[in-house]
């Protein structure tokens, strides 16, 4: 079972037993009644429009009643009247504290010691960089297992691309750990060229903490397998000159060709030469950060 099914069902006090694989006979009733539910409740609400979710439970409610209330032929009884004569008396009584929902995952802790989660980046203590942790996230809480220890708990943030971090997960008065430095990523990135290096630092001086720059920074000098270092450095320096000092600015720029004389933005193709009034506005709006794109709702 998965983790979530898991805790349900301990929560519940319930045994979970799995049907084995290609044998539907091991739940021959619970597939039976499924069926009885098609025919006796969707069945009769198909052809009903509901306008908010209680009304549509309202309406549930109504044909499940009927439902318990129907003899079955095989035993003369109805549903309720079994429920109250074998199951009622020996039930549990439910839990105190209500079911919460939580969603598990495995991630890796980044060189930033930061795991992300549903677009958003929470710190992990820094000894467990490249170390796979498990992921319980609730409605409001975030916490993060090592070795079924947890090591880190957050309150769940929604904002895409931010950073949750605790002072205590970094390394001790922010000294650089294990090889990773701040220059030496910028170091590293002067090996595509000038304006790269200045994009680098800018990403890496905008945030709170360098560390929380570093997958961006990484990002950036990777675009150079796809599309080389020279379209790199001049994306970069378009970047530099309208003040988008971001990873995904420059990613899309060269995705829409924008980055050369020869620029391709929404299937029209132009010239930068022809039309640079047109492009100007064009890379305004890649950087401006309430535009979201397609890609936010995949």
């Amino acid at each position: 079972m998965n983790e979530t099914y898991q805790e349900c069902a301990a929560h519940y006090g319930a045994c979970v037993i799995p049907a084995r694989a290609r044998k539907p006979k091991d739940k021959a009733k619970v597939e039976a009644a499924v069926l009885v539910a098609q025919r006796w409740i969707l069945a009769r609400l198909r052809d009903r429009l509901f306008t908010s979710l209680s009304e549509m439970n309202e309406a549930i409610m109504g044909c499940l009643e009927i439902l318990n209330h129907r003899k079955m032929r095989h035993v003369n009884k109805s549903r309720l009247e079994l429920y109250e004569a074998l199951e009622k008396s020996v039930l549990k009584p439910l839990p105190t504290e209500q079911y919460v929902f939580a969603e598990w995952k495995k991630a890796t802790v980044n060189i930033d010691y930061h795991i992300t989660f549903d677009h958003h980046r929470y710190s992990v203590p820094y000894q467990l960089v490249h170390e796979l942790c498990d992921v319980r996230a609730t409605a409001t809480t975030v916490e993060i297992f090592r070795k079924m220890k947890r090591v880190a708990s957050h309150r769940r943030s929604h904002k895409r691309g931010g950073y949750t971090t605790l002072k205590e997960h970094m390394p001790k008065g922010h000294r650089e750990y294990a090889e990773w430095t701040p220059e030496r990523v910028i170091q590293w990135s002067k090996q595509i060229g000038s304006n790269t290096a200045a994009l680098v630092e800018k990403i890496l001086s905008t945030k709170v903490h360098p560390q929380q720059g570093y997958m961006a920074a990484l990002g950036l000098i990777r675009l150079e397998r796809p599309y080389g270092k020279e379209r790199v450095e001049k994306a970069s320096g378009r970047a530099l000159e309208v003040g988008a000092h971001s990873y995904q600015f420059v990613k899309q720029m060269l995705k829409n060709n924008m980055d050369g004389a020869s620029r391709k933005f929404d299937g029209a193709a132009m010239s930068e030469e022809k039309d640079p009034i047109t492009n100007e506005v064009q890379l305004a709006l890649l950087s401006a950060e309430n535009l979201r794109g397609s890609g936010y709702y995949h």
